[in-house]
């Protein structure tokens, strides 16, 4: 008899995961059944792959987190409002500690559907984003044609933001794999190019490693809002609206911490079959 595997398909402003409730009964897939479950045609399709495991230390759950491209990353900003909705729809209390790879996230509710998480402290050091050696991360020349001088910040893993004139003419499909491999970012990097409409309003656009074009990005958005105030551009309360719409971003004066806003949905629920799937 096969096994199957209950999952629920959800989206945070379009940028879509496959849950699955491993609390009961463990599932670690390797990098190609992950790259199977990923494909939109033979598999179910999403951005990451979300795994609900039981808490190691002091929160209530643990949250590991797979790209489409099977590899295993450290946090996903939407990733963390979705499962924070459906644990909150089955009975969890508020506020919700996830633990991650990054370090433990806390979420709460913000009504009409939204969910709030403090991403937890935006780091600016080059060996925190990190950087393959010393350099300026708020003047990062990548040496990119068509790429400015970008701002990198980690919030939970790295991205390199470059502010352009206008987002929606940047050739992202050619422009985020050149970001995301470049020499400087040892562990790769997500490639945002953000529009600042005025001081309190961003359009962004985001390559994210390992999975490509995304509709969304919640850790992009951060990142996003981090890089402005550090240029001088925006206030530390901005909107940034991507792909998929809009996320409120506010990045604490007093702890350095991230606090994201927005919705998370789910699309629908069902099983898969394991024995189907690449090994």
């Amino acid at each position: 008899m096969s096994a199957r595997r209950d999952f629920v398909k959800m989206h945070g402003l379009g940028n879509d995961f496959v849950v699955v409730d491993a609390r009961q009964e463990p599932f670690a897939p390797s990098p190609a059944r992950v790259r199977a479950l990923a494909d939109r045609r033979e598999g179910i399709g999403f951005d990451q792959l979300i795994v609900i495991e039981p808490a190691d230390d002091t929160g209530d759950v643990f949250m590991r987190i797979y790209n489409a491209d099977g590899g295993e990353v450290s946090a996903c900003g939407n990733a963390t409002r979705c499962v924070a909705a459906r644990l909150f729809a089955h009975g969890a209390s508020s506020p919700l500690l996830i633990e991650t790879r990054a370090g433990v996230l806390t979420a709460w509710p913000s009504g009409d559907g939204r969910i709030s998480v403090d991403m937890g402290p935006a780091r600016t050091d080059w060996d925190a984003i990190p950087l393959a050696e010393p350099a300026d991360t708020l003047h990062l020349d990548l040496g990119v044609p068509g790429v400015p001088e970008v701002v990198a910040v980690n919030v939970g893993n790295p991205h390199a933001v470059a502010f352009v004139p206008d987002a929606e003419a940047v050739a992202l499909d050619t422009l985020g794999p050149r970001v995301e491999h470049h020499a400087m970012f040892p562990e790769r990097a997500n490639a945002s190019f953000a529009t600042v409409l005025d001081g309190e309003t961003i359009r962004l656009r985001v390559w994210e490693r390992g999975a490509g074009i995304t509709r969304a990005c919640g850790t992009a958005a951060c990142a996003v809002c981090v890089a402005a105030v550090r240029r001088g551009l925006t206030g530390r309360q901005v909107t940034v609206h991507l792909d998929g719409g809009p996320l409120e971003l506010a990045w604490r004066e007093r702890d350095g911490h991230v606090i994201k806003t927005g919705p998370a949905a789910v699309s629908f629920t069902g099983q898969v079959d394991e024995s189907a799937i690449a090994a």
